[in-house]
């Protein structure tokens, strides 16, 4: 590890405990905060993230976050009407910048969510998630509130992967989620980008930043987001200006192994882009299913497409004038 990495992890890896929600609050002052969540088909999880946020950091007593916002990436179960009933502004992803034609990806439905929030900071955090914890947000928002030379802070934690999620209690299994992590982006960080191999969750969906910051970045449509971003942010602002914090232990709905595939693809590709920053054949991906015929191959577009900066988009500078 580079030492200027290690000298990293001292000053720039904490625990939630190390801002107290006194500290986080008093250093607010006028800094808005927006929370979105980006859902697709999340019924059965993002209610009780809406409420947890809406109890505990929305209060008159806590007023942490001022905006919640749940973007609706085209779900067909009760997703949109589970989150409005628990308390979240609910906006369908096809209603913002519709002149530009929507694609699917999870990059694509944070993107379009600058142009729908207000906050100073934004903060990330997926929909899936199981016993949320309030301190998903007030352990990323509060170095950005805290520290003003900090401009982008993601979160760190246990993925207990199996669904009793027993390895905690053993510690041999742990840190088992997060295999595309492991396999794919820790190498690419380290061999290509070792100033960030410090990040435990490279890839982690909860994340926090400055809008300043994000309003200058492209944002990868699908799942190349994180480490498209994380990049993006060491070139723009170094390395010092970002942070990761230590949340306690993240529980979601695991991809099968087909799906980590083609996440493993598209991040392999989001990071190709950023090496190269050259014209390259859009590439496919080609899997396996046993069929009744054996093994029946299918082939799939990777994800390769990048949305400008906000800050290039004539509505969202409209509005900021307005």
């Amino acid at each position: 590890m580079l030492e200027e990495v290690e000298r990293w992890l001292d000053r720039r890896s904490w625990s939630v405990e190390d801002r107290p929600l006194e500290r986080i609050l008093a250093a607010k002052r006028n800094t808005k905060v927006s929370v979105v969540l980006p859902a697709l088909n999340e019924e059965a999880t993002v209610g009780d993230i809406v409420a947890v946020i809406r109890r505990e950091l929305m209060s008159e007593a806590v007023p942490l976050v001022d905006e919640l916002v749940v973007i609706d990436s085209g779900s067909t179960d009760r997703t949109a009407e589970v989150a409005a009933a628990a308390g979240a502004r609910v906006v369908a992803r096809d209603a913002i910048l519709p002149r530009i034609p929507a694609v699917p990806g999870k990059g694509e439905v944070l993107w379009r969510s600058l142009m729908v929030t207000t906050g100073d900071v934004v903060c990330f955090v997926d929909a899936d998630l199981r016993d949320f914890s309030a301190d998903f947000v007030t352990g990323i928002v509060g170095p950005l509130l805290t520290d003003p030379d900090v401009d982008f802070v993601k979160a760190m934690y246990d993925r207990p992967f199996g669904p009793e999620f027993n390895g905690l209690a053993s510690g041999k299994t742990a840190g088992q989620g997060g295999r595309v992590t492991e396999l794919v982006a820790r190498p690419l960080l380290n061999l290509h980008w070792p100033q960030l191999a410090g990040f435990v969750q490279p890839l982690g969906g909860e994340y926090a930043a400055r809008r300043s910051l994000l309003e200058q970045l492209p944002f990868p449509v699908g799942y190349g987001v994180e480490l498209g971003l994380l990049v993006d942010a060491l070139h723009t602002v170094g390395l010092d200006a970002l942070a990761q914090v230590d949340v306690g232990v993240r529980k979601h709905r695991h991809q099968d192994g087909l799906a980590l595939g083609r996440m493993a693809a598209a991040i392999y590709r989001t990071a190709q882009l950023r090496l190269s920053r050259g014209h390259l054949v859009r590439p496919r991906l080609t899997q396996f299913e046993r069929g009744e015929k054996g093994f029946e191959p299918r082939t799939y577009d990777v994800d390769t497409e990048e949305r400008p900066p906000m800050a290039d988009i004539a509505e969202y500078a409209h509005r900021r004038v307005a």
